[in-house]
């Protein structure tokens, strides 16, 4: 997450830097801040908390959004997970659920006239934490698997407004985030295989498919923004 911390920083200064150096500042902007909240569905039911820059700079045509989001997701097979990273036990009743926290950086680029209400269109680089936890009841066994991914995203969205503070958000997306390692019970299962550690003679292929980490991710939100 701290790479994510760092990346933004170094995208924001560097885009201001760009907007103060390309633009003569004749009228002086005052940059601007909004809060935003929305749920709905991240493969998965979740919510996405973020916070909005505008006005950055005189003239850049473009505004800023850094935001944390949460979903429930489907964990996976629990039967084929316990087989892959522990063992060939088949007691206890197997219980499963799945947790996936993002991070986000979006440039956000209006696009007014192009549909109801202001629309833009937002993109920008994508950070995932993945847990897929597995419980066997009577079995005496219970782990996570995790994975964390680097990735991008992008979509619309649209702004309707309810008063002079607060927007109406309506956002539509989708994030796409390669196959990262696979880690759970001392078992490991990278894509490149450069640094697994395998049971038997499992692969990544197996673990993939068995454990339901983020690919393509679609999304469908709706939230209110204050504008500060």
């Amino acid at each position: 997450m701290w790479k994510f911390i760092a990346i933004c920083l170094i995208v924001l200064v560097f885009l201001i830097a760009v907007g103060h150096t390309q633009v003569p500042i004749i009228n002086p902007v005052k940059p601007k801040v909004g809060m935003s909240l929305a749920i709905g569905s991240k493969s998965g039911f979740g919510s996405e908390i973020a916070c909005n820059f505008t006005n950055l700079a005189s003239g850049l045509p473009f505004d800023l959004r850094v935001g944390i989001g949460y979903a429930h997701v489907t964990p996976g097979d629990p039967i084929a997970a316990r087989r892959i990273f522990i063992n060939d036990a088949t007691n206890g009743v197997p219980e499963a659920n799945g947790r996936n926290w993002d991070y986000k950086l979006d440039v956000i680029v209006p696009m007014n006239g192009f549909l109801l209400g202001k629309t833009s269109f937002y993109g920008g680089p994508r950070y995932s934490r993945f847990t897929a936890n597995f419980r066997y009841v009577g079995g005496n066994e219970d782990f996570d698997v995790r994975s964390n991914q680097w990735g991008v995203g992008g979509g619309l969205e649209s702004a309707f407004a309810i008063t002079p503070r607060f927007d109406l958000m309506v956002t539509t997306g989708v994030d796409y985030l390669p196959s990262a390692e696979l880690k759970g019970h001392d078992t490991s299962y990278n894509p490149n295989r450069e640094t697994g550690k395998e049971r038997d003679d499992y692969t990544f292929a197996d673990a993939d498919e068995a454990i339901n980490q983020p690919k393509l991710e679609m999304k469908l939100l709706l939230g209110l923004k204050y504008n500060f």
